[in-house]
Order: structure tokens, then C-alpha cells, then sequence
């Protein structure tokens, strides 16, 4: 376990290195750069001070080994849009990033696995065949239509703010009033992101836990009298759990490195938002600190999935300790 471990981390430092020097070489050579928002009658002198500040008057090879050797000192550099460090910067919108992934993935981990295992069980009758559809339905809807139409509703009914992370009322009010409007802002992202993973779940949970109900060893157990809830719940779904073990880990990592599009329909500030805005503004150090902290979100969830996975498979799990 302790070579596995060893062995995930190095891989997690080779893809923050690749993720954010690509992100850096990406943005540095695209058109353009950061001196273009300073606007057209800005002073020549101001304009050359600033490409020197950011290294952009160098050859990006050598802007590259000067960020890195900084960015080993975890100082990734100065924000062209914010005028501040991009690491504390990163930091908060990581934060804001994990509270909106972490809620998005505890209501689909409990709504999809329950309900799989509902429809696993009961395959006939209107009330599987409507979950199933309504399934198939959230995981067919691309993730921009479903923040809109969430938006729509929220704006129509006004049963949920359409946007932002706090009011406008609550910026100076106590913790915890502040709590209880982050909350009450959670909700609408919260649906957005969480709803096409909890389909995804359902189909997977109803399919494997179908198949787990027809093993001889649960035949087997019906054969000796065993009540249906023990049946269910300590035979089949150990078993009908791995098909979701094996891809909570990219599910987490997709959710952490930042949703782009629920996060910019929603105006939740978060790593997807903070990376649109750097990359319309060519923040170079900005896009590559978004980009690195999106990498080391997704190394973090696949370690997380491999490791639920050795838990519910012994066979994984000796392969780990191999």
C-alpha cells in the first residue's frame, strides 16, 4: 500500500508539472497577451513595464524555468487581472470549488445509489419505469441546458436565488447568517451538477444490482429463508457496489477540478469561473495556477476511487498490495 500511495503521488506532481506548463505555454503562445487590457492609449513605456513584470518580453522557455522555480516555492506569481498573488487567489476559489463539488456529490451518491437499487430490485411497475426515464432524461440533457433550465425555474418560481454565492445584504452580516445564505445559494448549483451524476449512478447501480440478485449465492440465500431487506442490503449490494467504485474517483475529479459551465451560469465563484476570467484576460500565471489546482483535484479523486475500490473488491485489493 505504501508503494501504491508512493507511486500515486508521483504521478500526481508529473500531471500538476505537464497540466500547468501546458496551460502556461498554451496561453503565453496564443494571441495576444495580457498588455491588451490596458486599451489603446495607454502610454508605450507603461505597456513594456508591464510585459516585463510578467516575463512576457523573455523567451517562453526561459519564462517557464523562472515560473517554475518559483512555483516550486509555491509562489506561482503576481495576477494581471487582480493585481494580487495568483495563490491565495486559487486557494478561495478552490475552496468555493470543493464546498459546490462536495455537495453535488453527496446528494447524487445517496439519490442514485438508493434509487438504483430501487429500480435494481423492483424491475417491473410505473414507478421504476418513471425513475428509469426520468434517469435516461438527466443523463441526455448537456449540463449548460440543465443550468438554464434550472436558472428559469429559480428565476419564474423565486424559490431559489439564480446566482451568486452570497446576498448582497449578508456581505458584512454574522457567520452565521453568512452560512445560512451560502446554503440557500447551494441549492440551484448544487441540482445543476448533481442530478446528471445521480442518473449516471442509478443506471449503473440498477443494472449491477439486477445482475447481483440473480447470483447462485443470493439464490442460495432466498432458498434458506433470508428476509428480502438482509437479502438486499447485506448480499447483493456489496457485491453491485464495484461498477460505481470504479468511477467515483474520475466523478470526484471531474467535480473538484472545477464544473466550467454550472459555475459560470450560476455565477458561483469558483476554479471554473476564475479560469474563464483569467483566460479571456491572458493572465498567464493566473490560467496556470487554475490549471494546476484543477490537476491535483483530479489526481486526488482517482487515488480516492482507488482506494474505495480496493475496499469493495478483494481482487483489486490484493493487486494494490501486490
Amino acid at each position: 500500500m505504501a508503494r501504491f500511495l508512493i507511486r500515486r503521488l508521483a504521478f500526481a506532481l508529473v500531471l500538476l508539472l505537464c497540466t500547468s506548463s501546458a496551460a502556461l505555454f498554451l496561453t503565453r503562445l496564443a494571441p495576444g497577451d495580457v498588455t491588451s487590457q490596458l486599451g489603446p492609449f495607454v502610454p508605450r513605456a507603461e505597456i513594456e513595464a508591464a510585459r516585463s513584470r510578467f516575463g512576457l518580453d523573455r523567451n517562453p522557455v526561459v519564462q517557464w524555468g523562472s515560473w517554475l522555480s518559483r512555483a516550486v516555492r509555491l509562489d506561482f506569481g503576481d495576477s494581471f487581472l487582480y493585481n494580487r498573488p495568483v495563490g491565495p487567489l486559487v486557494v478561495r476559489a478552490a475552496g468555493n470549488t470543493a464546498v459546490l463539488a462536495v455537495s453535488a456529490l453527496i446528494v447524487s451518491t445517496f439519490v442514485g445509489i438508493g434509487l438504483g437499487i430501487f429500480t435494481g430490485t423492483h424491475r417491473t411497475g410505473w414507478l421504476s419505469a418513471f425513475v428509469r426515464g426520468m434517469s435516461v432524461m438527466c443523463i441526455s440533457v448537456p449540463p449548460l441546458l440543465m443550468s438554464l433550465m434550472l436558472v428559469f425555474i429559480a428565476a419564474r418560481t423565486r424559490w431559489l436565488p439564480t446566482g451568486g454565492m452570497l446576498s448582497a445584504g449578508t456581505v458584512d452580516a454574522s457567520w452565521t447568517t453568512a452560512t445560512v445564505d451560502v446554503a440557500w445559494h447551494l441549492v440551484l448549483p448544487t441540482l445543476a451538477l448533481a442530478l446528471p451524476i445521480a442518473a449516471a449512478f442509478e443506471r449503473l447501480q440498477s443494472q449491477s444490482m439486477s445482475e447481483a440478485v440473480r447470483q447462485p449465492f443470493l439464490l442460495a440465500a432466498i432458498a434458506r429463508g433470508v428476509p428480502r431487506r438482509e437479502l438486499v442490503w447485506r448480499h447483493a449490494w456489496p457485491v453491485s457496489i464495484r461498477p460505481i467504485c470504479g468511477v467515483y474517483g474520475l466523478v470526484i475529479g471531474s467535480l473538484l477540478s472545477g464544473s466550467f459551465i454550472v459555475e459560470f451560469v450560476t455565477a458561483w465563484p469558483g476554479i471554473g469561473r476564475l479560469m474563464y476570467e483569467a483566460l479571456r484576460a491572458r493572465d498567464i500565471y493566473l490560467v496556470s495556477a487554475c490549471a494546476a489546482a484543477g490537476a491535483g483535484f483530479l489526481a486526488f479523486g482517482t487515488l480516492l476511487g482507488d482506494l474505495l475500490l480496493a475496499v469493495a473488491d478483494p481482487g483489486v485489493r490484493e493487486e494494490i498490495e501486490a
